[in-house]
């Protein structure tokens, strides 16, 4: 799910940290960052996010459980605006707006 967060003030790590999430690492122009809802690491929220000058472009998904990798690779992740994904892109646009 993609958002747009216009006129973002202040750094956008420090801003995504506010709303519970950690950096993980750089990935070309975007930063990643995830907010685990339990201790094992899993499910978690996952986001990309890229600046476009002040505005802050977040794709967010919700991993249920660690990507499996063998013969065939398989991501386990929600990617439609609805349930606790669609509550925590609430959570984020308020959070992050103000």
């Amino acid at each position: 799910m993609r958002i747009e967060v216009r006129a973002v003030k202040g750094n956008p790590v420090m801003v995504l940290r506010r709303a519970g999430y950690s950096f993980q690492r750089n990935e070309g122009s975007e930063m990643s960052f995830v907010r685990p809802l339990a201790s094992a690491g899993y499910p978690r929220f996952h986001m990309y996010v890229s600046m476009k000058g002040f505005d802050m472009m977040i794709n967010i998904h919700l991993d249920q459980k660690k990507e499996t990798y063998g013969s065939g690779t398989r991501h386990h992740g929600e990617y439609e605006d609805e349930g606790a994904l669609k509550v925590e892109v609430e959570r984020i646009k308020n959070m992050v707006s103000s």
